[in-house]
């Protein structure tokens, strides 16, 4: 009679604690963490116009997240978790955004896109302020995961159409390469290399079956979407972060982390501006343009110079009349009017929003987590969670170089470098129990 009463409640267990203060905010952020990245508007070829004014579903979707958000955080978060969160270098990096958003050529059109952004930052300290401990981060992750990552591999089996790149579109190149539920492989790829970190944490930490199965599943569609610069930078960040640690070298992580950051910047952006490295590189590699990019750089870096302390405004520059009135130049390698984005993070980030800016996003995004990372505890879960944020946040840094996300709206890849950043200041304040 006592062992069929003992067995009863430990079948209850699970699912009463699933309706406890915990288990209710680890649900929520669950349900935050997978709904940002996918969206509201999953497979949709073009991307999911978050900004869009006419669409009522992305209006009260990302509304109502943001009102989850909030109630979530003064009810269920932890006072020490928002103390941590809380960043001077953020807030003047998110006066200057507002600042930007203000000077835009239409600022009715850039709040609206500005706003789906500060939700997207809203939801990503929610996600990380309300789990209780390195059981609830692990559920999150993988639930949230498996979700996103089982989704992608759905819409491939069942709506290949959609799900993969088609050569009808205006990149027929990319025919036959995976992007799953989001609008491009370049999106796609960033992503499933994030969850993969994920699933090296849940491995490490004893999740063994579902941190397996969530890498190898995410490797695998990473591979498929044909993304070289992702493919080439996940084996890097996890050599960088993981490596020094298992040879008694911790601290040689943020020395890897900063000399693969300045050897990227020099390699790409100091090709452009340096006059030595630009002669170098004209004679080591005369065709090094990567892809045509070299021209946006070159061309963003003549306009900044016209309005170097404020910039152009967000969302001021690319994609509008400036540019798209003005004539193509016959040695440009891409037609500037038709380009939607610099493909490149930092200076995007300088043109919209000033070069003052673009030192003080240097500052919270590369330098301020360097010092976090620095800081952890030496606890077992600390370091485990911290060192997969450092792997995130190295990843997305690296990726800026040739893509460009920061404050881009609802953008995955951004979110996710959001993650990793304010993620690196909490294990770095405030100690993780494992349960």
């Amino acid at each position: 009679m006592s062992n069929i009463g003992s067995l009863r409640r430990t079948e209850a267990a699970p699912l009463s604690a699933a309706f406890t203060r915990s288990g209710v905010a680890t649900a929520i952020a669950t349900v935050l963490l997978t709904v940002v990245i996918v969206s509201f508007r999953p497979f949709q070829p073009a991307g999911a116009d978050v900004a869009g004014g006419g669409d009522i579903v992305n209006q009260l979707g990302f509304g109502s997240l943001g009102g989850l958000s909030i109630f979530a955080l003064l009810t269920l978060a932890a006072p020490d978790r928002l103390r941590a969160l809380a960043s001077m270098p953020w807030a003047i990096l998110l006066c200057f955004f507002m600042i930007s958003v203000v000077t835009a050529t239409d600022p009715g059109s850039a709040f609206r896109a500005a706003s789906f952004t500060l939700i997207g930052i809203l939801a990503m300290a929610t996600v990380l302020a309300l789990p209780r401990n390195a059981d609830a981060y692990s559920t999150v992750l993988t639930v949230s995961g498996l979700v996103v990552v089982g989704l992608c591999y759905a819409g491939v089996v069942l709506n290949p159409g959609v799900a993969i790149h088609g050569a009808d579109g205006v990149e027929p190149q990319h025919a036959g390469l995976w992007r799953g539920a989001f609008s491009h492989k370049n999106i796609a790829a960033p992503v499933m290399a994030c969850y993969s970190f994920a699933g090296i944490y849940l491995f490490r930490r004893g999740w063994q079956w579902s941190g397996a199965i969530l890498f190898a599943a995410a490797m695998f569609f990473m591979f498929h979407t044909g993304s070289k610069t992702t493919a080439g930078l996940v084996p890097l960040s996890i050599m960088v972060v993981i490596l020094p640690g298992l040879i008694g070298m911790r601290l040689g992580a943020p020395v890897l982390f900063a000399m693969a950051i300045i050897g990227t910047a020099l390699a790409t952006l100091g090709i452009v501006f340096i006059d030595p490295l630009k002669d170098l590189a004209a004679y080591l590699v005369p065709d090094l343009t990567y892809t045509g990019r070299t021209t946006l750089w070159a061309y963003a870096g003549e306009m900044l110079a016209k309005h170097p302390w404020f910039g152009y405004g967000y969302e001021s520059f690319w994609g509008t009349p400036l540019l798209t009135e003005s004539e193509r130049a016959f040695d440009q390698d891409w037609d500037i009017r038709a380009i939607v984005h610099g493909h490149n993070g930092y200076l995007d980030l300088a043109v919209l929003m000033g070069i003052p800016a673009l030192v003080t996003a240097v500052y919270a995004f590369l330098i301020a987590p360097l010092r976090d990372y620095m800081r952890i505890p030496l606890t077992k879960e600390n370091v485990f969670l911290g060192d997969m944020f450092m792997m995130v946040v190295l990843f997305t840094a690296l990726n800026a170089f040739l893509e460009s996300f920061f404050f881009r709206r609802a953008d995955p890849v951004w979110l996710f470098f959001v993650f990793g950043v304010l993620g690196l200041r909490l294990v770095s304040r405030v100690m993780i129990r494992k349960a």
